[in-house]
């Protein structure tokens, strides 16, 4: 089973953006960005992602699959999505700017590891996720990636808290190594409304180069491409892809996740850029994705998150 999220697109600058991509509001409204969010063991990843491990522990992971489907090939054309790059996995900031797969999460277990003081989630659950003071009590992370293999994870102790750019990096519990996600190969399943003309455009999963921050724990996926086969119902679609693991050990002691308690939100979104020609100048048109949006988009908004459904989103 998962936990799945239809991304809707805000709405703020819409009819603008249309006219800049030269087409309807309509048709920016048929973009359909899926996201699958599964919890699994390590065992339980390694059957579907081809992850090999250094060591048998079993260890709790939450599994990401990005699926983006654009109804017209002129938006595929000017879609920024970057190539895989197996040498380009690793951490890298200011991955905003560009396409970004992204998730935030917030919890007992996260706010246990970033802040020392009085104040928990389960402060923040008695006045309620609409409640005042959510957006400025709750610790929480930040993980981006980039569609070529670059990815990076931020620690904020409350909204937008610190306001340091970049962002703080996230650390593993040792405080000194960076945390890390685990690409995967690509394995949410197709559904039947979307095929693709164009399989050079699509998620190659993945991956390579294990990253020098990574310790011995860390998997290594082989290399796999997706087979995709154009829908005749639906020719004109295009289907891009990524999928990647989190590693829930390095957000704290991962034994604590067996209390519901431990992640109690989540926000996945997607920004995807758009390449844009201004007479003779060029440009990005940028369009944010997620389950809800705030008013101009923000994504940090606390009170625009989903409740984490543990139940439905374990992997059987």
């Amino acid at each position: 089973m998962s936990q799945t999220f239809h991304l809707c697109l805000a709405t703020d600058t819409l009819a603008a953006d249309a006219q800049t991509l030269g087409v309807t509001i309509e048709d920016l409204q048929s973009i359909q960005v899926e996201v699958i969010v599964t919890l699994a063991q390590t065992n339980q990843i390694a059957q579907t992602a081809q992850i090999t491990r250094s060591t048998q522990q079993s260890e709790w992971y939450l599994q990401l699959d990005y699926r983006i489907t654009l109804p017209l090939k002129s938006l595929a054309a000017q879609l920024d999505w970057p190539t895989w790059q197996p040498t380009q996995v690793g951490f890298a900031d200011y991955l905003w700017e560009q396409t970004c797969l992204e998730c935030f999460l917030a919890g007992g277990l996260i706010t246990d590891r970033l802040i020392n003081n009085s104040v928990s989630i389960n402060d923040v659950n008695e006045i309620g996720i609409d409640g005042a003071d959510a957006n400025k009590t709750s610790a929480y992370i930040e993980v981006n990636a980039s569609p070529d293999g670059r990815y990076a994870l931020y620690e904020f102790t409350s909204y937008r808290n610190p306001a340091t750019l970049p962002p703080t990096p996230l650390l593993q519990p040792d405080g000194q190594t960076r945390a890390f996600i685990n690409w995967t190969a690509n394995h949410c399943p197709l559904s039947n409304s979307a095929g693709s003309n164009d399989t050079a455009n699509n998620g190659i999963a993945n991956n390579g180069t294990a990253n020098a921050e990574k310790n011995s724990l860390s998997a290594q996926i082989e290399p796999a491409i997706d087979s995709l086969t154009p829908n005749t119902s639906t020719a004109n679609s295009y289907l891009y892809q990524r999928s990647f693991a989190v590693p829930l050990s390095q957000l704290s002691n991962e034994k604590a996740f067996i209390d519901d308690t431990a992640i109690e939100y989540i926000h996945p979104c997607v920004i995807l850029s758009f390449a844009t020609t201004f007479g003779t100048r060029f440009g990005t048109t940028a369009l944010y994705f997620a389950p809800t949006h705030a008013s101009p988009p923000d994504f940090h908004n606390l009170q625009y998150w989903s409740i984490f459904d543990k139940q439905a989103a374990l992997a059987r």
